[in-house]
């Protein structure tokens, strides 16, 4: 063992970088070394941000908006935020209940950094987000993984849910629409929750809702909250303005909840990162209360991107794409591969080999496995039609090369 080794506490021995960073690191190498990679990784839009948001950050520095902020955010962003969910979610909100962050992985991070510790356990469906069991597990939790039900979307079944809670259960982390599958939340999903969070009152909710404007049928989901805003106490919304607005670089996110909950959030936010970039906090405030007929465009983009996809995809070589009903993926089942053969004589045994196999003949996907579920692969369709295209024809002769 090295000294630094040492040096590092040993929970870090369990924790590593996020997978999909992995994969981006691993495409920029291979783009260095002069390699023609089409990439289909990254989950961020690749639309332009809003001119009326620039101009925000830009009015925010000539007004001298540079300086700190409380470390909750400034408040008009948080009364922006109660806004917004009465508007889009018909959750009412105090904004003292709001803490606005570094995007929304960091809500998750504070969330869990002051709620979990050794013998608590998490319920997070899969396939998941690469980072809910990682951030579980740096705290000294247990994430508690319940498989999706292909029939469902691959949504985890409400009773499956059920059998998973024990008396150490301190959350079911949600994300929906879902980052791999696209799969949403329908009210009568909504209706399962309520109900599942009446009958354990030990157990809180954290929804994770950065696609939420990136919906393809039926609409924004009908919140748990607005169905049983009893449950307030027990509920913490997170979201960003990452994905609706394109400001994936901007980090700004936020989380509302519980008083006792926000308060912690921002006493370890006070004790990190201070507050938000003042800048981009103004931004967000534009973004929130300003126009918002771009997003059905948008939304409407990456529809026909991914339909594209599954269009091209879908059935050929055994494969099956689940149609997303939200986000910016089609998540892939490839089990016909498994036990093909490629060109240099190395079999294909998991959804990694499959993901390594399509890089070399210039796709770059994420296996499945890193979202906990195997063998399938994520293809992200925030990128144009004609890289869809040509990511396409390079798979379909990946394949057709495979013995």
């Amino acid at each position: 063992m090295t000294s630094i080794d040492a040096f590092l506490d040993p929970r870090m021995s369990a924790f590593g970088e996020s997978r999909s960073s992995m994969a981006v690191s691993r495409l920029a190498q291979a783009r260095r070394a002069g390699k023609d990679i089409v990439s289909l990784l990254v989950g961020e839009p690749d639309f332009e941000t809003p001119p009326h948001i620039r101009a925000a950050a830009c009015d925010a520095i000539s007004a001298g908006h540079t300086r700190y902020t409380v470390s909750a955010g400034i408040l008009p962003l948080r009364e922006a935020v109660c806004r917004k969910l009465a508007r889009d979610n018909g959750v009412p909100c105090d904004p003292f209940r709001v803490i606005i962050t570094t995007g929304a992985k960091q809500a998750l991070f504070l969330a869990f950094m002051a709620t979990v510790g050794h013998g608590d356990e998490v319920i997070v469906p899969a396939p998941y987000w690469v980072s809910y069991p990682e951030m579980v597990r740096l705290f000294g939790g247990t994430p508690v993984i319940v498989p999706g039900d292909p029939a469902r979307g691959l949504k985890a079944d409400p009773a499956a849910l059920a059998a998973a809670i024990t008396p150490r259960t301190k959350w079911l982390v949600l994300n929906f629409p879902a980052n791999p599958t696209g799969s949403n939340l329908t009210a009568q999903d909504a209706s399962a929750l309520a109900r599942l969070l009446q009958e354990h009152p030990h157990v809180r909710l954290m929804t994770d809702e950065v696609y939420e404007h990136v919906v393809f049928s039926g609409g924004l989901a009908r919140h748990p909250l607005a169905l049983a805003p009893h449950l307030t106490d027990r509920v913490l919304i997170v979201n960003s303005l990452s994905k609706t607005y394109a400001m994936t670089g901007w980090r700004v996110g936020y989380a509302a909840g519980p008083q006792a909950l926000i308060d912690a959030m921002v006493s370890l936010q006070s004790q990190s990162t201070s507050n938000t970039c003042t800048v981009a906090q103004h931004a967000a405030l534009a973004a929130l209360d300003g126009p918002q007929g771009f997003i059905h465009e948008w939304r409407s983009e990456y529809a026909s991107r991914w339909r594209l996809l599954v269009r091209r995809l879908h059935g050929r070589f055994g494969l099956r794409c689940v149609e997303p009903e939200g986000a910016f993926y089609v998540f892939v089942e490839c089990s016909s591969l498994l036990g093909r053969v490629r060109p240099d004589g190395r079999p294909i045994d998991n959804d990694g080999d499959v993901a390594d196999h399509l890089f070399s003949h210039g796709v770059a996907v994420i296996e499945g496995d890193a979202f906990g579920m195997s063998p399938w692969f994520r293809a992200s369709v925030a990128t144009s039609g004609a890289n869809i295209e040509q990511a396409c024809d390079r798979i379909v002769t990946a394949l057709e090369r495979l013995q």
